[in-house]
């Protein structure tokens, strides 16, 4: 119940979306760029959507910042995680309060349109030779990583959003774009836990609500892509990482899914493996078979995964008008006006 997360089409919600939205099996909604004009739509649509009493759905959306923030005309545009990286060298200390300002701000604008929470912050290595992260992530540094994850994630906590570290066990050591690509990182364990894996090990205790596994293959451990690893998700992450929040799939229509087969096969092969939240973006047609193949095998989540999820819900509210009367927001516009 509960199980999958799914995305619009346009601005607006049509007849099939109501009723998709409202199956058991739908426990998410993901918006993206094409589902947004203005606050003012974006506020009516979020209305339109609570207007369903679906009192479990969880709105979410990818506003990290830099290239990846779907909102942007009406929103601060935020800076891409990497200057808050780069300001580090020289500023250590202004870097880790603008992280702060940053995560906070992201989070209030989306919590005052009533979005509960975004898929933030990317824990990836910003390693030169990757296509997909680059500049998404704070630095090449994982120590570096770590120092400004948490005040980002404080920042995100005061708006009352919770966090999820993406892309377990790191993304950012390859050169393939998991979207396009069925990526294979070919280093071992040791290597990656001794790098990519040190911002998950140091901040899956009491800053990370949610993780978001990689669709990468890390050949030397596990024929699997990781989020389709009971290795990685069991052995690694729930069993030596200690790690007891949610655990989101990346979007099930990407390449670097495909080699599990159909989706319903993926997103069974996901579940199977530990995700609490499966997503599937962009594939109607492939979203309305998981949550058909779901329901045929009376698939449930367990109390443990509906406590996990429930913890992103978004807590508490400002208007815009409100937020417009808040000093702190100006503040924080302004101070991040330096990164551009």
């Amino acid at each position: 119940m509960h199980t999958v997360m799914l995305d619009l089409q346009g601005l607006t919600l049509n007849t099939e979306e109501k009723e998709l939205l409202q199956h058991p099996q739908v426990g998410g909604l993901i918006l993206f760029t094409r589902n947004y004009k203005s606050p003012e739509q974006l506020e009516n649509l979020l209305q339109q959507i609570r207007q369903l009493k679906l009192a479990h759905l969880l709105v979410a959306v990818d506003h990290e910042g830099g290239r990846v923030q779907r909102f942007r005309e009406g929103f601060t545009r935020l800076p891409a995680l990497a200057k808050l990286g780069a300001l580090y060298q020289s500023q250590p200390e202004e870097a880790k309060r603008l992280a702060e300002l940053a995560g906070w701000l992201m989070a209030i604008e989306l919590r005052a349109v009533d979005i509960d929470f975004s898929f933030a912050p990317v824990l990836d290595l910003g390693n030169p030779i990757s296509r997909v992260i680059g500049d998404r992530a704070f630095s090449t540094d994982p120590d570096l990583i770590i120092e400004l994850s948490k005040p980002y994630i404080a920042g995100m906590r005061k708006a009352g959003m919770a966090a999820t570290g993406k892309h377990f066990p790191g993304h950012g050591s390859i050169e393939a774009d998991s979207h396009v690509d069925i990526p294979v990182d070919p280093r071992s364990y040791e290597i990656i836990v001794n790098e990519d894996l040190k911002p998950f090990i140091a901040l899956s205790h009491a800053e990370l609500a949610g993780i978001m596994p990689a669709h990468v293959i890390y050949s030397e451990v596990d024929p699997l892509p990781a989020g389709f690893s009971t290795f990685w998700i069991q052995q690694v992450l729930r069993d030596r990482l200690k790690f007891n929040g949610a655990i989101f799939s990346d979007d099930l229509s990407m390449k670097g899914a495909t080699q599990l087969g159909d989706m319903p096969a993926r997103a069974e092969a996901a579940l199977n493996a530990g995700c609490d939240m499966v997503l599937v973006c962009n594939d109607r047609i492939g979203a309305i078979s998981v949550i058909e193949d779901l329901e045929r095998r009376h698939y449930k989540s367990s109390d443990e995964t509906k406590m996990r999820l429930q913890r992103f819900r978004g807590q508490g509210k400002l208007t815009r008008t409100e937020l417009a009367q808040k000093p702190l927001w100006h503040e924080a516009k302004n101070a991040l006006q330096i990164l551009d």
